[in-house]
């Protein structure tokens, strides 16, 4: 499993890089420019020079139609060439995804609660699908059990898109998220050192690994 750092610090997405383990981070550029009075522009500028993977912008939530979210996703896509449009999954969202992953533009389709919408998101084109995962804190086991569907009819329809666990924030679900067929978990920093360099337990990290490696075969 690939993690996408959630973190609005610099710090620590350089941190996960030294690690090795980070292919992309999914914190609001603007988040991180509006603390240290940057523009996003120099916000990204750095972050790309950290990491070589995609980096996430979102339309605003006051973005409800089609049209106003491709004329956002456009904007946002132009301040990096590994940008990721997150949309919303309604209606109009889908249109959006449509026409901006027609123009090459990534997307990742957001707060899907069922496989079918998941499979509206690939079929419109969408480049991630996040599944709602419930309590931020927590990962439920309806949540898994989602991805779960979801892995399963995208393997049965051949799609290539890919599923995010969003906001896992401890160590033990993304070994469950991992083995329900997530391919990326969204996760703080925290969260990755205490899988990588301070274990919960001995126990936990040779779990995690053998887990992986049943189903991963890496």
């Amino acid at each position: 499993m690939r993690f996408f750092v959630d973190t609005a610090k610099i710090e620590d997405i350089k941190k996960a890089n030294e690690m090795g383990v980070i292919c992309g981070v999914t914190t609001n550029p603007s988040l991180i420019a509006k603390e240290g009075g940057r523009s996003q522009e120099e916000v990204l500028k750095e972050i790309a020079s950290i990491v070589d993977g995609p980096i996430s912008g979102e339309v605003k939530a006051t973005t409800v139609d089609a049209e106003g979210m491709i004329k956002e996703g456009r904007e946002i896509a132009k301040l990096h060439k590994n940008m990721v449009v997150k949309i919303p999954m309604t209606v109009e969202g889908l249109k959006a995804v449509k026409v901006l992953s027609a123009e090459g533009i990534k997307t990742n389709v957001t707060l899907i609660f069922s496989a079918n919408q998941a499979l509206l998101a690939a079929r419109a084109g969408a480049t991630y699908v996040s599944p709602f995962l419930g309590r931020l804190d927590d990962i439920s086991q309806p949540g898994i059990d989602l991805i779960r569907d979801i892995a399963e009819i995208f393997s049965i329809h051949g799609i290539e898109t890919q599923i995010i666990a969003a906001s896992v924030r401890n160590p033990i679900h993304v070994t469950d998220c991992a083995l329900a067929g997530a391919d990326i978990a969204t996760v703080p920093y925290k969260v990755i050192e205490q899988m990588t360099h301070h274990p919960l337990t001995d126990q936990g990290i040779a779990k995690f690994q053998a887990d992986y490696k049943a189903v991963f075969g890496e």
